[in-house]
């Protein structure tokens, strides 16, 4: 069903009204969408050029998973953790054989996710590494980002994310990201208090950027030298959307706790799950750690399908090829645009908007290059002011690619 200009626009203002104003979307109102698509409640076709954050690399409504959504519905949803289920040991089986890990424990939301690692290194520090209880320490990277509860921003050095929400945790101190010298350094100094090192393969929220080269084998040596565990966060840069099935594959590592969520529902239902060795996992016992959703039947057969589409579908090659065919159809338009740079892996991509003074909006450039580009037939979203974060879903085909680099061309040119 559509909807006049009137109605779409009630649709905002309602949201202003009675909701939160803790986003700034695009000014457009969707209403279903369908693979690479999102349609607005006008009708409006726009290619997908965000994939809610990477978390529908599958494709909206990918009609697998939904099946697996509808059936399970119909027949258990929640029992809580209080009793077993007919789901969650199919399940457990299922994504440990997936990655090659122990034990998985179920949560919900990637940043649940990030606790959990968390509090799994912690554990293991004070348990099996013998820190002195209360001085269990975790190092992240500069410019980190998993998410707004009160640890993950207890290790944000960027003011939007944390000003005006102190006091913050404490154990958590930063690292520059892409340097293994001065995180070597930083657990060189206080070896026998720090449990783990978290950290993004690739930073996506701070405008996907890329590490050098060997940069996760050098990490990965680094904590192994200094018993320390490497978690990854793997909740935007897994499930294939770098081109591996975690984007830590692409190093030919096996990080010791590995952190999922978006896309392992392929975004019909918030699911996350942490994995681990029996050493690590074994740390925490009954009544230490929980969810009432984690690993609900529901997200379990849901969960299965999503894998199992990334798997049998050849997504995790379809991002290869597609990513290195949008990332040469965007360089050409470096030097001649606004465009000053293109960085990426797989089908998690970004391009640098310069930031030369103009007649712009005063949500700068990139802002206004996203409204072209709505208007257009895309739908992308500025980060960190001059950045725009490119991530279609994985299912995007060689002409789909086509036709969103011209319509980039047509929007930069407009700018």
């Amino acid at each position: 069903m559509t909807l006049s200009l009137e109605q779409g626009e009630e649709c905002i203002e309602l949201e202003d009204k009675y909701g939160a104003h803790n986003y700034h979307p695009l000014p457009v109102v969707l209403s279903h969408g369908s693979g690479t698509r999102l349609f607005g409640t006008d009708g409006t076709s726009y290619f997908d050029f965000l994939s809610a954050y990477s978390a529908v690399n599958q494709g909206h409504c990918h009609p697998k998973i939904i099946s697996a959504l509808v059936s399970q519905s119909k027949t258990l949803t929640l029992t809580s953790r209080a009793f077993h289920n007919d789901k969650l040991g199919e399940y457990c089986k299922f994504i440990t054989s997936f990655f090659g890990y122990d034990r998985v424990l179920p949560m919900n939301t990637g940043v649940e996710g990030g606790e959990t690692a968390i509090k799994l290194a912690r554990r293991w520090g004070y348990d099996v590494k013998g820190i002195e209880e209360g001085k269990a320490k975790v190092l992240f990277a500069e410019n980190n980002f998993w998410g707004r509860t009160m640890a993950a921003i207890s290790t944000s050095d960027d003011p939007t994310s944390s000003k005006g929400f102190g006091p913050f945790m404490p154990g958590f101190s930063n690292v520059p990201y892409g340097d293994a010298s001065a995180l070597e350094s930083a657990i060189a100094s206080d070896a026998g208090n720090i449990a783990a090192f978290m950290v993004e393969p690739i930073q996506g929220e701070a405008g996907v950027v890329v590490p050098p080269e060997g940069y996760l084998r050098e990490v990965k040596a680094i904590c192994d030298k200094y018993n320390v565990l490497l978690i990854c966060d793997e909740v935007q840069t897994g499930l294939a959307r770098t081109g591996t099935m975690l984007c830590s594959d692409y190093d030919g590592i096996k990080p010791d706790i590995v952190v999922l969520g978006k896309a392992l529902s392929g975004g019909v239902y918030p699911v996350s799950a942490v994995l681990a060795s029996d050493e690590v996992m074994l740390t925490i016992k009954p009544g230490e750690h929980g969810s009432t959703y984690g690993g609900n039947p529901v997200g379990c057969a849901v969960a299965m399908a999503a894998l199992e589409v990334l798997r049998d579908e050849g997504l995790v090659e379809n991002s290869v090829r597609r990513g290195e065919q949008l990332r040469e159809g965007l360089r050409k338009l470096v030097g001649n645009s606004c465009i000053e740079s293109v960085r990426g892996r797989g089908l998690l991509n970004a391009i640098v908007i310069d930031e030369e003074k103009g007649d712009y909006s005063k949500e700068g450039k990139a802002w206004d290059l996203c409204l072209r580009m709505k208007e257009n037939g895309l739908l992308a979203k500025p980060t960190h002011g001059n950045i725009v974060r490119f991530a279609p879903p994985l299912t995007i085909t060689e002409g789909e690619i086509d036709e969103c680099l011209e319509i980039i061309k047509k929007s930069v040119g407009e700018v």
